[in-house]
């Protein structure tokens, strides 16, 4: 398997940065959250004057067999439809990449459906979809191996074309259950607090996903490695966010994480390199059963609670103006003393 060389940020500059933020002509720790982040961002870039550049949106979309199980409200047929929906710039990502300068970047990692590749989604596919995990595994290792490759070399693409933020979003029918499963395996967090409603399940289909789930969690044969979990249960679009994910820690990128299939992604890339948690900042905690007990497992606080639970990347990029008004915060206010005013602390 690939082998991401992902570093911690150096801390030396910590103090140098704490020093910057408490001398702006504000009361010390009055921009709250945004001093928090002027500091994990000039970390994640080693400077004291930081910036944000070209931001792009990556969704990645694919097939999941576990449709096959009754586990999704959503028919199959909707991954790809919402994906030409996605080309022709009707979607919710859409007007929100639109809203705040994203450029979106849509991939098949692996659909069900002869796509139009020529009218600009990258072919990444690995299959029509993966197998159904209640019979056993959903890809090969190998298969989750190539998905990681193929993640990797998204985020190289897009960082070869100036981007030094990138938000990751899904189109998947059905990946709510591969979420729940990698939660509950990865976190100890038991499952029926894992499992909601997805795309809008009633409390019968709900229990109906719960009772699939946990059939198949008890089946599973495998060795109990975060790999092993991440390619029995994953979604092969789920492990390329994973792969994009660490490359961009490696490049020193910042992640925005988005919803609950996201924030599950950037927990397996967790069990994977722990460090690439130090480049994520959490967009938002979802409207989906089991996000916030998921977010509170990894001790990490999201900007927004809006109520969300479309994916695609949407709340991360709601997010992204809090994070501007961290970096601008940072290059635009005066200090005390060019600004002759008396610190008072």
């Amino acid at each position: 398997m690939r082998n991401f060389h992902i570093e911690y940020p150096d801390e030396n500059l910590r103090e140098a940065l704490i020093d910057k933020i408490n001398n702006l002509t504000k009361p010390k720790g009055s921009l709250g959250v945004l001093e928090d982040l002027a500091l994990q961002i000039g970390l994640i870039q080693q400077t004291l004057s930081p910036t944000l550049s070209h931001p792009h949106n990556v969704l990645f979309a694919a097939d999941h067999g576990i449709v096959e199980e009754g586990v999704s409200k959503s028919p199959k047929e909707i991954t790809w439809q919402q994906l030409s929906n996605f080309l022709h710039g009707g979607a919710g990502v859409n007007f929100l990449c639109r809203q705040h300068g994203f450029k979106l970047v849509l991939v098949d990692s692996g659909v069900d459906y002869d796509l139009p590749y020529e009218k600009g989604i990258i072919n990444c596919s690995v299959g029509r979809g993966t197998r159904s995990f209640l019979k056993g595994p959903a890809m090969s290792m190998e298969e989750m191996e190539l998905c990681l490759e193929h993640g990797a070399k998204i985020t190289d693409m897009i960082h070869a074309d100036g981007c030094n933020v990138v938000s990751f979003g899904e189109m998947g029918i059905g990946n709510t259950s591969p979420s729940s499963i990698w939660m509950h395996l990865l976190t100890g967090i038991s499952l029926e607090q894992c499992v909601g409603a997805g795309s809008g399940l009633d409390s019968e289909g709900i229990r109906h996903k719960y009772n699939v789930l946990k059939q198949s969690v008890d089946h599973y044969a495998g060795d109990g490695s975060a790999e092993n979990i991440i390619a029995w249960f994953g979604g092969y679009e789920m492990v390329m966010a994973i792969g994009g994910m660490l490359r961009a820690a490696e490049l020193k990128m910042i992640i925005l994480v988005d919803g609950f299939i996201m924030t599950n992604c950037i927990l397996a890339a967790s069990k994977l390199h722990p460090e690439v948690l130090s480049y994520a900042i959490f967009g938002h905690q979802g409207d989906e059963t089991g996000h916030k007990l998921v977010l509170d497992a990894m001790k990490v606080h999201p900007l927004l609670n809006l109520g969300l639970r479309l994916g695609e990347g949407t709340g991360a990029i709601c997010a992204y103006p809090i994070v501007v008004s961290s970096v601008n915060m940072m290059n635009e206010m005066d200090n005390f003393a060019h600004a002759s005013i008396t610190k008072y602390f």
